[in-house]
């Protein structure tokens, strides 16, 4: 299975957002960070990750006679390369959206139902734009967004710091045309 696959589960993708950062998790961590899916659900896709070496094993320790493992991330395995977008299909790209769709919506319940949400306090966002741009103002934006954004991405936990889900999308809802207002 290739990454852009692996990824494109809600399950599979969520993990990997709990184990960003720099952390060292076991299965059981795992599933008290994803209390709305099953033990066994979880354990499967740890598997599943762990078999492609998106996940590798940090250390291993006995727990009442059981092996107990704590997984961290490699950044380098779960990242889905430019060629494997450039060839993704029509319905690959559908999938992948519902995906992401999916796994918002599972991460703002779960965060809700935690029981000491406050979005007001907590800076919760999700807006929409619509702006006009060519396509050199696009690239100009997204180049803004990476300087602004990726040396966040490599923030590790710390007792002040809070893990946010980010999910930045873009794509036109209308084509160019040469009409003016």
């Amino acid at each position: 299975m290739d990454t852009l696959e692996l990824l494109a589960h809600p399950v599979r993708l969520r993990i990997v957002h709990a184990m960003n950062g720099g952390r060292e998790l076991t299965t059981a961590q795992l599933c008290t960070r994803l209390p709305d899916t099953s033990k066994a659900m979880v354990y499967r896709h740890v598997d599943l990750l762990a078999g492609a070496g998106i996940l590798e094993i940090a250390g291993e320790r006995r727990v009442r006679g059981a092996v107990e493992r704590r997984y961290r991330l490699r950044h380098d395995r779960a990242t889905v390369d430019a060629e494997a977008v450039a060839a993704a299909t029509t319905e690959d790209h559908r999938r992948v959206f519902a995906t992401a769709m999916a796994v918002l919506v599972a991460e703002f319940n779960a965060y809700l139902d935690r029981g000491d949400s406050d979005p007001a306090a907590d800076l919760v966002g999700y807006r929409q734009h619509a702006v006009w741009l060519s396509r050199e103002e696009l690239a100009e934006l997204i180049g803004e967004l990476r300087r602004v954004l990726v040396p966040r991405l490599m923030n590790q936990p710390g007792p002040e710091r809070a893990r946010y889900l980010l999910s930045p999308i873009m794509f036109p809802v209308e084509a160019p045309s040469a009409e003016t207002d």
